[in-house]
């Protein structure tokens, strides 16, 4: 798991794939695949995106990666994503 962002109104986190195909514990669900979850710190709700959303998230992520953008470019982009969200965050 990798935090990407943090700033007073979001977080973002990378939570990969283990490389181990057991699981450390086995009542424990491992993850199929990569995915990205954000967290809207404002509304107390956070959204998980894998599949196709994540594939589409990291396209952002790259193109971040070559034109720096601003903070505000970034927020809004994340406010995009955290309008889907319904999950209330429960423990972080």
């Amino acid at each position: 798991m990798d935090m990407l962002y943090n700033s007073d109104t979001y977080s973002v986190m990378h939570l990969q794939v283990d490389d181990a195909s057991v699981p450390v514990r086995p009542d424990v669900p491992a993850l199929a695949r990569h995915g990205f979850e954000i967290v809207d710190k404002r509304s107390g709700k956070e959204i998980y995106l894998e599949g196709s959303w994540a594939e589409q998230f990291q396209a952002h992520l790259r193109a971040w990666q070559e034109n720096a953008p601003s903070q505000e470019e970034v927020e809004d982009t994340l406010a995009g994503y955290a309008e889907l969200a319904q999950n209330p965050v429960v423990v972080h």
